[in-house]
């Protein structure tokens, strides 16, 4: 496993309750066979103690003389380590590959120009879903931070449009647990390449979790993955719950719908879809999922399918509130007849429900392509 900032949470929590300046080398980019992810962290204390690692020893010497140097400096710097695989053991990156390793001061309470640490801390220690933003490159000041949680942010960019933006796309990052560079112009403009920004993700990624091992299940499934989703594929046949069919899922079970349902954790950011449209199976597994912690339910199913499925729900004691939590049929409406061309309807669905889109085409709407709401920012500083 790559020691993120998770994994080395407790000894910075540790210096940073005892005043300990250190300096956080993360991982921010990876061409080639480099051996750590984005995200992969290590963290050199004032006194020379070392926790974590960004690429399982093949450049640390030179992260750690960085890392002295940017404590001294109190200016963040972005390395570069490595060379083309061909050529590696005559650079010392000898799985070869080249990592982008940026190096911030840490300085209680905040990192450079933003950025309120220490809840930055609790709330990865917490499990709660936070985002930060880094400038790694660009005119913007290289290390300046905005923390961005779901409801409140902290610390900025330096610029209100870099900002606006950046918090856009932190958000949407965060709903998926993902991490990844965006970039921008120099006042937020998309489709420029002026700044470049990491965003680091702390999260959990939301569960997808795929009823009734069809085709259909395996479009859905690829396209979850695609979109950061953990995928779950479940179907009582063992002729048809197999891996080898469903390639794509992080995991595929065989056990009755409802069963596993009843024993697996839902949270508000989990997806259901139900693909099994027979009624043995979708009955009894839509009664346990309308009760249970969900952002999205939707069922597969014709018109007189859906007919039916009201009726034998009601029929078990379900509530007209707790069926109109149900999305069915599944889908938004746009031609679909593939399999791969459902998953797009239904993924279209829940991405719409997630951002509040009304799934019309942007040329018949007016306004602002993504709302912003005014406490999604905090100011500019001032100079």
């Amino acid at each position: 496993m790559k020691p993120t900032m998770r994994e080395i949470l407790e000894r910075l929590q540790a210096w940073q309750a005892g005043g300990t300046e250190y300096a956080l080398a993360t991982v921010v980019g990876v061409r080639g066979s480099a051996p750590r992810d984005p995200g992969a962290a290590m963290a050199v204390s004032a006194d020379g103690e070392v926790v974590g690692s960004v690429s399982g020893g093949c450049v640390e010497g030179a992260v750690y003389e960085s890392a002295r140097e940017v404590l001294e400096t109190g200016e963040a710097v972005l390395e570069t380590y490595g060379i083309s695989d061909e050529a590696a053991f005559s650079v010392g990156l000898t799985c070869g590959g080249i990592l982008d390793v940026l190096v911030q001061p840490v300085r209680a309470p905040l990192l450079p120009a933003g950025g309120d640490w220490p809840d930055v801390l609790a709330s990865v220690s917490a499990g709660e879903p936070v985002a930060v933003a880094t400038v790694v490159s660009g005119p913007a000041q290289v290390g300046a931070t905005l923390a961005v949680w779901p409801d409140r942010t902290a610390g900025s960019l330096g610029v209100e449009g870099l900002d606006v933006a950046v918090v856009d796309d932190a958000r949407g990052l965060l709903e998926l647990g993902q991490t990844a560079t965006r970039h921008y112009g120099a006042a937020g403009e998309r489709r420029l390449d002026d700044v470049a920004v990491f965003v680091s993700s702390f999260t959990p990624p939301p569960q997808l979790l795929v009823f009734g091992a069809i085709d259909f299940a395996g479009a859905v499934a690829r396209l979850g993955v695609f979109l950061g989703y953990r995928v779950t594929v479940c179907d009582a046949r063992p002729v048809f719950a197999t891996s080898k069919r469903f390639p794509d899922a992080h995991e595929v079970v065989c056990e009755w719908p409802h069963k596993f349902l009843e024993r697996t954790a839902t949270d508000a950011r989990t997806v259901i879809c139900v693909l099994t449209h027979d009624p043995k199976f979708d009955v009894p597994l839509l009664e346990v999922a309308l009760r249970r912690p969900a952002f999205y339910i939707g069922a597969m199913g014709s018109r007189r399918t859906h007919e039916d499925r009201l009726q034998r729900l009601r029929e078990v004691g379900m509530t007209e509130p707790e069926i109109a939590r149900m999305s069915s049929p599944i889908g938004l409406d746009i031609g679909a007849r593939s399999p791969e061309e459902t998953a797009v309807s239904i993924l279209a669905e829940v991405v719409s429900r997630r951002w509040g889109g009304t799934g019309q085409p942007l040329a018949q709407t007016d306004g602002r392509i993504h709302e912003v709401r005014p406490d999604q920012l905090a100011p500019a500083p001032t100079t």
